[in-house]
């Protein structure tokens, strides 16, 4: 048998890059550790790019994290990326043309954001992913009254049309085909809720619509929608959706239709010596009904690199120790204009029952989803007590046998 390179590359330097890197270590790999990662940045806490980072309330070099000393040898190449992987060959190759053996990979490569394809100028239209992308948007919204057309209504849309309104810019219309914000994470009444406040602090709708495309010349001034009406718009952000950054994994055999595709122990492609960390990772949760799911929240890439890093070092280190199925409690939250989203648990998989638990939808509300009858998750909307009202829930969505039990 060949002898494996004694190295694990961590394909991916965000956060689960990060995490997998001091989790690894952790685990009892003593090994080289390589982190590959494409901007020249070590990484950063990104939530706040949409939030206090776009407000100009914190400074890009807060959002920086620091990793464990134990984690203080990991070398780390930033400014570059992975173009393809040899699994059968256990090498990766970098876009300078070098290639990299391993006896271990971790895919940690996140996602990047979904562009719109309607015709139009480009300039004036902006993400929100990166550090670049926040300082680009943050100097548009200062030019003095802007009206900003944010194209999207989940997370992020809704957060940076509340940032914007709170810079004092002059007029903020949110678009999306569904006919409520959020109303995919959040179910109905939740959604309902969520839109009365964005309004009562000027932001406005455009609900059911789609974009056709963009008016403009050198850069963006309106927005075209579907059904031929315009928005006027000095700043367009485009919030719709995410695209996994999985090419490089081609011709593999790999399930890469949604990320890519783990066994519940993070495994990827009944491969021991590879594991799939953060959101391009798409796992059964054995908490729930076995459904292999990618889940976008900031808590996935510590707890998926705590996970498959224990698996990936027993398997190297010769152990092959079983572990329990991965079997996390998803925990999401969201800070728009003066109030927080509270999330625990998985309330997608309840939104067809959907009961308040204290609150009222008018004020702050806190909300239970359930799944033949069984609690499945929380979801607070409001201030301070109702978010510590969905904390308190935290321990009974814990103790709750799997949907499939």
């Amino acid at each position: 048998m060949t002898e494996l390179p004694g190295r694990i590359v961590v394909a991916g330097a965000s956060l689960g890059g990060l995490r997998a890197a001091e989790q690894l270590r952790a685990a009892g790999w003593t090994g080289a550790v390589t982190v590959v990662g494409d901007e020249p940045h070590m990484p950063y806490n990104r939530p706040p790019l949409s939030k206090e980072v776009l407000a100009g309330k914190a400074p890009f070099e807060s959002l920086a994290l620091t990793p464990k000393p134990a984690a203080a040898d990991v070398e780390w190449r930033l400014g570059t990326k992975v173009v393809e992987a040899r699994l059968a060959e256990r090498t990766v190759e970098l876009d300078d043309g070098s290639v990299l053996p391993y006896g271990g990979l971790v895919v940690a490569t996140g996602m990047r954001p979904r562009r719109l394809s309607c015709p139009g100028p480009l300039v004036g239209r902006h993400t929100v992913r990166t550090l670049a992308d926040a300082r680009a948007l943050r100097d548009e919204l200062a030019r003095p009254g802007a009206r900003v057309v944010v194209i999207g209504a989940g997370f992020i849309g809704c957060e940076v049309a509340a940032t914007a309104v709170g810079l004092g810019v002059r007029e903020v219309t949110v678009v999306d085909p569904l006919p409520l914000p959020m109303v995919g994470p959040l179910g109905e009444l939740l959604a309902r809720a969520l839109r009365t406040r964005h309004e009562q602090r000027g932001v406005r709708f455009a609900l059911g619509a789609t974009v056709a495309g963009f008016e403009g010349d050198d850069r963006v001034t309106g927005v075209v929608l579907g059904d031929g009406s315009v928005l006027a718009a000095d700043v367009v952000v485009e919030s719709v959706g995410s695209v996994a950054n999985v090419e490089w994994l081609r011709g593999n055999g790999l399930d890469l239709a949604d990320g890519v595709l783990t066994d519940e122990q993070l495994r990827v492609g009944g491969r021991p010596e590879v594991v799939a960390v953060g959101d391009v990772a798409r796992f059964p949760n054995a908490r729930y009904d076995g459904v292999a799911r990618r889940v976008e929240h900031w808590s996935v890439p510590s707890d998926t690199a705590r996970h498959a890093a224990r698996v990936l070092a027993s398997h190297l280190n010769g152990a092959d120790a079983e572990l329990p199925p991965f079997a996390p409690l998803p925990t999401f939250w969201s800070d728009q204009h003066d109030f927080r989203l509270q999330s625990f648990g998985a309330p997608a998989l309840g939104r067809d029952d959907v009961r308040v638990l204290d609150g009222d939808p008018a004020d702050d509300v806190l909300a239970g989803y359930h799944a033949d009858g069984r609690l499945v998750g929380v979801v607070a909307l409001g201030g301070q007590a109702a978010t510590r009202g969905a904390a308190r829930y935290r321990a009974q969505l814990l103790r709750q046998p799997a949907l499939t039990a």
